[in-house]
């Protein structure tokens, strides 16, 4: 058994390679939408890291190797590219704290949280505030100056600068054919999201690195682009004005890879056996496209891996007695 001294250098290992696999992600998504990413980025980190090591003192304990582990700017770096680009400081601060308190720390740190934090933290600013979390910038942004006014409510932009995405623009179209909101909505691009397709592919490029370094397995990633693809093929009534995306539309629209390959993934709030990891996946592959297609929110990825948390102990039940019956 490795000691606890090489089990934290292989946790370190292993967070700075995510960090790393969301470069693409990160890059593309400042393509998109500008410079509200970076902002996202540094007030979560900042806030995280500040609230970790506020904790590990309130708790006596030492702020090292907790603190250089990386999963705390790991679950960071997560929820800021989730949140939208250019939303109020005190949300992101708000999404982070939360993020670390009640996703973490409320549970004994980390290794002992049930749900994934930065979905934790994510879901509760959408509920909590559903107005600002709705305000997404109409590609490609606005300018860091600009960006900056609109953080910290110094001035915000007089012209109109954001607007409704592809996933919103579907789930409440009732006149327009898809070929009609592809022809003449700005949200939309060539096959999903306008920018948001570079996004995913970013994001998927990320994921097959983590893949090829081993530091998750194929199954719950899979699960989820799988059943994704599936139900939205099932579901898929071409393209009328009912429509509801064809498969390619999902796969490339939102944070389906984004949630595939890095918040699926999370070792902890996850499930450990294969076969639970492939169902944990195909879950929240599931619950994403209903969310999406008839739920109140437009993408779903929170909501379906906080849900799918829940049943982990059940899906890791099943995978063992399966096991035990084949071993029979």
């Amino acid at each position: 058994m490795p000691g606890p001294d090489a089990s934290q250098h292989a946790l370190r290992q292993a967070m700075r390679r995510v960090l790393l696999a969301t470069l693409p992600g990160i890059l593309a998504l400042m393509w998109v939408y500008g410079w509200g990413i970076a902002l996202n980025l540094l007030l979560s980190g900042l806030t995280a890291m500040g609230v970790e090591a506020l904790v590990l003192r309130l708790r006596r304990r030492p702020l090292t190797p907790e603190l250089n582990d990386g999963s705390a700017l790991v679950s960071a770096t997560l929820l800021a590219l989730a949140l939208p680009a250019y939303c109020p400081w005190w949300l992101t601060v708000t999404a982070a704290a939360c993020a670390l308190l009640f996703g973490k720390h409320l549970w004994g740190g980390i290794g002992n949280n049930p749900f994934n934090p930065a979905m934790l933290g994510y879901a509760l600013v959408l509920v909590a505030f559903p107005s600002h979390m709705s305000q997404w910038p109409t590609p490609p942004g606005i300018g860091l100056l600009e960006g900056l006014q609109q953080v910290f409510g110094i001035h915000p932009p007089a012209d109109a600068w954001a607007g409704a995405t592809a996933l919103d623009s579907l789930r409440i179209n009732s006149s327009l054919t898809i070929d009609e909101l592809f022809a003449s909505h700005p949200a939309f691009g060539r096959f999903g999201g306008k920018g948001i397709e570079w996004v995913n592919l970013a994001f998927l490029a990320g994921g097959l690195f983590l893949l090829q370094q081993r530091v998750f397995s194929w199954h719950a990633p899979v699960g989820m682009l799988a059943s994704l693809f599936i139900i939205s093929l099932l579901c898929w009534n071409g393209s009328g004005s009912q429509s509801h995306g064809s498969p390619l539309f999902h796969l490339l629209t939102g944070a389906t890879f984004l949630g595939a390959f890095f918040i699926v993934t999370e070792p902890v709030s996850g499930a450990k056996a294969p076969l639970a990891r492939l169902l944990f996946g195909a879950g929240v592959g599931l619950l994403v496209y209903l969310i999406r297609t008839w739920g109140g929110y437009p993408d779903g990825v929170a909501f379906a891996v906080l849900l799918m948390n829940l049943g982990v102990p059940a899906l890791e039940r099943f995978a063992e007695a399966r096991q035990r019956r084949q071993a029979t």
